[in-house]
């Protein structure tokens, strides 16, 4: 008699809940693509999404999650060392950075640094995305150091 088919590892980490509007970035996400969500209106991007763009003021702004680029510059970032979640008592300590994306100024996300906590960071370092799987078909944003473009300041290649 053979055994069926091993079962996915239970993750150790929390895992995303998406509801109905958040549900295409994380499938998105699950596929290791950045996305924002962007108004239909004046095709603004606005994290989170809400019931009105807080940039033209729709009521209506029908968001749609659009593939960004990943790219962005550290704002500010902060060392988490102590874990109130258990499932991330062995990864302490690490950065969380508060990165503002080039798709536009002031479009910020934050996410994991995934180089760890003993990287030497600065305002403006150039970052890119990058994902780490948590669970079987879930993957969260992370952020990894990038080297920076020649093509001009803010502009970074993964």
């Amino acid at each position: 008699m053979t055994a069926g088919p091993a079962a996915a590892p239970e993750p150790t980490r929390p895992v995303p809940a998406p509801d109905e509007r958040s549900a295409p970035y994380w499938a998105a996400a699950a596929r290791h693509v950045l996305t924002v969500a962007r108004c239909a209106r004046c095709s603004t991007y606005v994290v989170p999404p809400d019931h009105t763009c807080p940039h033209c003021g729709s009521t209506d702004p029908g968001f749609a999650f659009e593939p960004v680029s990943g790219r962005g510059t550290v704002r500010s970032w902060t060392v988490v060392r102590q874990s109130f979640l258990p499932g991330f008592r062995g990864e302490v300590p690490f950065l969380l950075v508060d990165v503002e994306l080039a798709e536009q100024p002031d479009l910020r996300v934050i996410g994991r640094l995934l180089d760890g906590p003993d990287t030497t960071l600065r305002i403006g370092a150039p970052v890119a995305v990058a994902f780490e799987d948590v669970a079987d078909g879930v993957s969260v944003p992370a952020f990894a150091l990038a080297e920076p473009s020649a093509t001009g300041p803010g502009e970074v290649r993964s």
